[in-house]
């Protein structure tokens, strides 16, 4: 396990050190990657609540433009996934993070001073959303790729268990403080408290002591030849491919839900912007109990078992969500909306860490990038057909049509081989040949 004094945890073969009693919150460097991940993860659930709103009541977006606000977030993993994981891999990851967080600084503090200045328009927050979107890449896989440097293998569901926890906290936080600040400052208000957390998070991760080791200039193929490599291990791993295409299913499905959420709720109910944050609060409780509950799902019933009773269990109650303010009350809604995200975040815990623990490390970067360029990819498709639909069939016929798609993710893991299995295999951090 790591300490203080900063060298990597002993490859799997060797002795592990004896864990402390108070876990992974005994070691310095968990601890600042934790408040650092969780810092920016409450400015991000304030900042995603706070650009809806500044889309949808202060600009006055349609549900295209919604939709298109939220695809080009995502857009990025189709061009920069793949090379991103290579040069991930090649790059001391911790210095990725801390330059990405201080770029997202600039690029969210921009649209409050836009706002400020009268300039703020539709095509700057889709700008915005692009370019923050280019730099997530890099930093979700520098993000994914450093925690096996951080901490032994045997603590890396633990470490994810936490970290995915603290993001819930926040997302639980966020909503409703995105939605006090909305109500009292203004929408745009929001993203430059998102802002500001991304320096928070540059501070905790230049402050991280780690031995990063990537390899030498010498030790370098050529930059396809190594993208290739990650993708054929990818392409290859009957398990890790079924998990990059359930993700998909599933993206394109929970996004074409995002993309018409906040016009369902203020337009087709009649949510006021702070009791939209109430209700995002209240859903994303679900996701610290899926967090929090991840862990023992897997000790219990077995890493693959748990990841399919967490989408066949859970999953289903996403179908209440449309009956909101018309066959339930909105409370009974919100409350199963919740139980479905608790089901999605249990099930991203295990298979994250699965991803860890089964990749070679020197080629983490490259295969979790190729998994996400799959499963990202599917992000835009799913806000843009989301927002046209919102268009075209109304909000509500939109989230049967979207929630039935999220469902049929699970069909994915019920013909893979996962369906056999209590637990993932495991396999030797030795890459493929």
């Amino acid at each position: 396990m790591t300490t203080t004094s900063v060298k990597p945890p002993t490859p799997p073969a060797g002795e592990a050190p004896p864990r402390s009693r108070w876990g992974l919150w005994a070691q310095a460097n968990f601890r600042k990657l934790w408040i650092g991940e969780t810092t920016s993860g409450l400015g991000t659930a304030v900042g995603n609540v706070a650009l809806a709103l500044v889309a949808v009541v202060t600009l006055e977006a349609s549900p295209f433009m919604v939709g298109l606000l939220t695809a080009s977030a995502w857009v990025p993993w189709l061009f920069l996934g793949l090379f991103a994981g290579a040069w991930v891999d090649r790059w001391p990851r911790l210095k990725v993070m801390l330059v990405c967080d201080l770029l997202l600084l600039l690029l969210f503090g921009s649209v409050p001073v836009a706002a400020w200045l009268d300039l703020l328009t539709m095509a700057h927050l889709v700008l915005v959303a692009l370019l923050a979107g280019a730099v997530k890449v890099f930093l979700s896989t520098a993000n994914s790729a450093v925690l096996p440097t951080l901490v032994a293998k045997r603590d890396l569901l633990e470490a994810n268990v936490k970290l995915r926890s603290g993001d819930a906290a926040a997302e639980i936080a966020g909503p409703g403080l995105a939605g006090l600040i909305s109500q009292a400052f203004g929408a745009v208000s929001g993203l430059l408290a998102d802002a500001l957390t991304y320096l928070v998070a540059a501070f905790c991760v230049g402050t991280i002591d780690a031995d990063e080791k990537p390899p030498a200039v010498s030790e370098r193929r050529g930059i396809l030849r190594e993208i290739g490599e990650g993708v054929r291990f990818l392409t290859r791993d009957p398990y890790l491919r079924t998990l990059a295409s359930f993700a998909a299913v599933g993206n394109l499905g929970l996004n074409g839900i995002q993309a018409v959420q906040m016009i369902f709720l203020v337009r087709t109910v009649g949510v006021t912007p702070g009791g939209v944050g109430a209700v995002f609060a209240a859903v994303s409780l679900g996701g610290l109990a899926g967090a929090t509950l991840a862990g023992r799902i897997a000790r219990r019933f077995g890493t693959a078992r748990g990841l399919l009773l967490c989408e066949l269990v859970g999953a289903p109650f996403i179908l209440l969500l449309p009956m909101a303010g018309e066959r339930l009350p909105l409370a009974v809604s919100a409350a199963a909306w919740s139980v479905a995200v608790c089901g999605v975040i249990a099930g991203n815990v295990i298979a994250g860490s699965f991803y860890q623990a089964y990749c070679p490390p020197e080629m983490i970067g490259r295969i979790r990038a190729s998994a996400s360029t799959v499963n990202f990819s599917a992000i835009p498709v799913g806000a843009l057909l989301g927002g046209w639909l919102g268009g075209v069939l109304g909000a509500r016929t939109t989230l049967w049509i979207m929630a039935s798609v999220l469902l049929s993710a699970g069909v994915v893991l019920l013909l893979s081989p996962l369906r056999g299995l209590r637990s993932f295999p495991e396999r030797p951090a030795t890459p493929s040949s």
